[in-house]
């Protein structure tokens, strides 16, 4: 997804808990932070749990451009998500030095991985904290060393983990949330850093997972979307079985909760009992997300994906057999070392033939560290974007074809806010949009409110958004 820019909490939020009610007193001392979260999901949560530590610590999130302190959550990812994080740096250094701001800190992926080099070339920086640190940002901010500029707490070996008793506060529109249900990874893909940024994979255990869900559906949300670097592997660090379906199963007991979204997903951890339950069970969203990469097999093989072209054949054809009507996401990745123009022509047929619903494109970024950098078969800047535009191109093509299909039926819409473009009175999601990378459905006639699950028919389509009237208010959940 694209890099995320906020300051929070915006208009509408959910409350902080474990006491939503418990706010703490405004006096003269206490300070004011602003929080700018970049990069994805996973990221945005551990904004949201900064922000809950901070305010049980007094601290008052900041809605405006000014604040005592301004905490930019960085990404590190890819070289694309690095230059947005330092160009937001610099922004903000901008800000501080304009009186707006008296401290900047830095936290997230980005310290963890340049932290050196980054005191070395931003000395306007108060604060870095690294992934395995941010948890302690509280502590940070109230000791007197953060008068000195330049601290930087990095962890070499990121262990922290979030729970249930872990204050958060929640940025999404009502009605939906992230449940980030582990974190680190173990698959070591060529090309990907995040091991060395986030660690092993460490899973939370299914009672922190289900008491956090049961305090989000006491807030209003109806819609939990799962997240991790791999949801599909939770629990394989665990003792007694857990695993991803008994956690599903367990969320399914939960009332009031309607729907349950799965997001990063990996094609070779995809089990039988997995799509089984998927098909069966009426709360879990029919939408996956399952990023594939490429369908090259020597291409796959020197990613380390671990998967074959014909298991991913497979496996799709599998999940549209047991779970018709299915919505598929996938992200793929051009450029990638040693990707021939032939085999670039069997992506593209790829893409052509499976049709997904969603599909993103990454430009293949060469990170300093991992196996893929020193490959052979570089691609260069201007073929990886050409080869972009192509499948993107496509791609917009398949869409358009796919959201038309979908006029004149009737489906479940949950209401984030208010419309914010003329002629539109609301705007939500269906079961088959996931929030902040797919399309939106925009609905122009009918009442309702945020966080209601209302049913409306499909008026006009574009290749990303739908246009719809409510025919329904009675909150009907996913039928």
């Amino acid at each position: 997804p694209p890099p995320r820019v906020g300051s929070f909490p915006p208009a509408g939020c959910a409350p902080c808990w474990p006491d939503p009610k418990v706010k703490p007193r405004l006096v003269e001392s206490q300070k004011t932070v602003r929080m700018i979260s970049l990069g994805c999901p996973k990221n945005l949560v551990d904004s949201e749990v900064m922000l809950g530590l901070l305010r049980k610590k007094g601290w008052i999130p900041s809605t405006g451009e000014e604040a005592d302190v301004v905490v930019i959550n960085t990404c590190g990812f890819i070289r694309e998500a690095q230059e947005e994080s330092i160009e937001t740096i610099l922004s903000m250094i901008s800000a501080k030095e304009e009186g707006r701001f008296q401290k900047i800190v830095v936290t997230g992926c980005l310290p963890q991985r340049f932290g050196k080099q980054l005191i070395r070339e931003l000395p306007e920086v108060d604060l870095f904290l690294g992934t395995g640190e941010f948890h302690r940002i509280a502590d940070h901010l109230e000791s007197s060393r953060l008068g000195g500029r330049g601290s930087i707490h990095p962890v070499a070996r990121p262990e922290y983990l979030y729970d249930h008793r872990t204050p958060r506060l929640l940025s999404s529109p009502p009605g939906w949330g992230y449940i980030k249900i582990s974190e680190g990874c173990n698959n070591r893909c060529s090309y990907c850093t995040i091991p060395r940024i986030r660690g092993k994979l460490r899973s939370r255990t299914l009672t922190s997972i289900v008491r956090e869900a049961e305090k989000m559906v006491s807030l209003g949300i109806r819609e939990i979307n799962l997240i991790a670097q791999d949801t599909t592997a939770y629990g394989r660090d665990l003792d007694h079985g857990t695993s991803l379906p008994g956690l599903l199963r367990k969320l399914i007991r939960i009332d009031g909760l309607e729907w349950i979204r799965l997001l990063y997903t990996h094609p070779r951890h995809i089990t039988a009992e997995f799509i089984a339950l998927m098909a069966e069970e009426k709360k879990i969203c029919k939408y996956l997300d399952l990023p594939l990469q490429h369908i090259d097999d020597r291409i796959l093989q020197a990613m380390n994906r671990r998967i074959s072209s014909r298991e991913i054949h497979d496996l799709l054809d599998r999940l549209r057999e047991k779970i018709p009507g299915i919505v598929l996401r996938t992200s793929l990745m051009v450029g990638f070392p040693g990707e021939t123009d032939r085999r670039f022509r069997q992506l593209v047929d790829f893409v052509r033939k499976t049709q997904f619903e969603r599909l993103g494109v990454f430009r293949y970024s060469r990170e300093e560290g991992t196996r893929a950098a020193g490959l052979p078969g570089q691609i260069s800047e201007p073929v990886k974007a050409r080869r972009y535009q192509r499948i993107m191109a496509l791609q917009k093509r398949i869409s358009l074809r796919q959201q038309k299909g979908l006029i004149g039926r009737r489906l479940p819409v949950l209401v984030e806010r208010p419309g914010r473009s003329s002629g539109v009175l609301w705007e939500g999601r269906t079961p088959g949009q996931a929030p902040e990378v797919d399309g939106l459905t925009f609905l122009t006639k009918g009442r309702c409110r945020p966080g209601e699950i209302v049913k409306a028919v499909i008026t006009e389509a574009t290749a990303y958004d739908l246009y719809g009237w409510v025919v329904d208010s009675s909150q009907s959940p996913l039928d």
